[in-house]
């Protein structure tokens, strides 16, 4: 399995499998931003445009040419929060979910925040997703805050969690 940064360009076979997987991951209930699937154009935008984003990293990974997950933060625009970066979004494809793929993720993902002088990384989850939140607090994340039900999708409800990783003293 190859985990790499992308500095600029994504190839147009990547963003494909990248819409591919967010749209299915999406439509099987998983929480990362969309109620509804994306459409592929708006898949693309994004990560295009976190690629070529200097305040961002995207990483990719995958075997035999097929992306199978991916994962991005972005520093913060405010100037007092430029020393913070959110992670936003990470996705692994359900066959491959299991296996320490999100951890290879995770890991690219805090050494590129470590690379970029980055003081504290944090992220969100939907409190229901278990698995991510152990992978989140394995590799050193700590929950900071909880907003109860703030997540709706149809009539299903669940509590938002917010995690924060220091990576400075």
């Amino acid at each position: 399995m190859e985990v790499r940064r992308v500095a600029h360009d994504l190839t147009d076979g990547e963003v494909d499998d990248a819409a591919g997987l967010l749209r299915a991951l999406v439509a099987g209930g998983a929480a990362l931003g969309w109620v509804d699937p994306p459409p592929a154009g708006e898949v693309h935008d994004l990560l295009v445009g976190v690629a070529a984003d200097d305040d961002a990293v995207l990483v990719v990974a995958g075997e035999h040419g097929r992306l199978l997950g991916l994962g991005y933060w972005r520093r913060y625009a405010r100037p007092t929060h430029r020393p913070h970066a959110d992670v936003e979004k990470v996705a692994v494809d359900p066959g491959h979910q299991g296996r320490g793929l999100g951890r290879q993720i995770m890991t690219e993902l805090i050494a590129a925040a470590r690379d970029a002088g980055i003081e504290v990384l944090t992220l969100d989850q939907r409190g229901d997703n278990t698995r991510a939140a152990a992978l989140y607090e394995s590799l050193g994340f700590r929950q900071y805050g909880r907003l109860e039900r703030f997540v709706a999708v149809g009539d299903q409800r669940w509590d938002k969690l917010f995690y924060a990783l220091r990576l400075s003293d």
